[in-house]
């Protein structure tokens, strides 16, 4: 199995900043997306610190042990490379005033030629669409989704609650909680998205789903689902990242790697 990349962010209508952080690296399989919050402008910080201490230090390991480690081994090395992560953050917030209280949420994979490993935290979501059925891998950390599970609201109504955006787990906090961590069996045509929550905040699963595509280039259902979220308010910074799957080669590109600005 091989993978394809593609990563598109945009501010929104209505924000100036763009807090949502997002890189991949295929030639270690690693894709990350970030959502920052807090203080100022101060949101970025924390998304770009845990964006690219994933691509410096996780993608490091990847390429030295990520092909022959075990999904025990693979999954403490997610949490372990998080919980630096959230330490790093911590201490910014620590000594620049400016960035107390910030904090990021983050979802990330791992997409080798067997397995599939999602790790997520805060509610920003990995969803899978395979032969026209769009399943959300991920599960969210918010008062909502705990109302949700509890049967206190109807998943229907779920877009018209007011708390939708009160995240019960996200980094930069000491008590951040555990990173949430899956293991998928790949196969060909699946196709992968992780989006910040200003995609699946504007968007109900259904025209999510409609816009995914794999007839279409990553390019153009990436460029469909910003527009889309836009046409419906834009009120957030909308960031998405789209994995691919296939049977035969690519060729491997460079990283990419985006964290702040529009």
């Amino acid at each position: 199995m091989h993978y394809q990349f593609h990563a598109q962010t945009d501010p929104g209508r209505v924000r100036s900043n763009n807090e949502d952080a997002v890189m991949f690296d295929e030639s270690v399989g690693l894709a990350v997306l970030a959502d920052g919050m807090g203080g100022y402008n101060a949101g970025e910080v924390a998304s770009g610190i845990a964006t690219a201490y994933l691509q410096e230090h996780f993608a490091a390991w990847l390429a030295t042990e990520g092909s022959a480690a075990s999904g025990r081994a693979m999954r403490q090395a997610m949490r372990r490379h998080v919980r630096a992560a959230n330490e790093t953050i911590m201490a910014v917030a620590e000594q620049q005033p400016e960035c107390q209280g910030m904090g990021t949420t983050l979802v990330f994979g791992v997409f080798q030629p067997e397995r599939i490993v999602i790790g997520s935290i805060g509610d920003s979501r990995c969803y899978r669409w395979r032969a026209g059925e769009l399943l959300q891998l991920s599960h969210d950390h918010s008062v909502l989704q705990e109302q949700i599970d509890a049967g206190l609201v109807d998943p229907r109504d779920a877009h018209k609650a007011s708390n939708r955006n009160l995240v019960t787990r996200a980094l930069g906090f000491a008590n951040s909680g555990e990173l949430d961590v899956f293991e998928h069996v790949p196969e060909s045509g699946d196709l992968y998205l992780l989006c910040s929550d200003g995609l699946s905040d504007m968007l109900q699963d259904e025209d999510i789903a409609g816009l995914l595509d794999i007839r279409a280039s990553l390019e153009t259902c990436a460029s469909s689902l910003i527009r889309a979220a836009n046409s419906a308010g834009g009120r957030d910074n909308v960031s998405v990242l789209l994995i691919s799957s296939a049977g035969a080669p690519i060729e491997r590109k460079r990283p990419f790697f985006r964290w702040r600005g529009a």
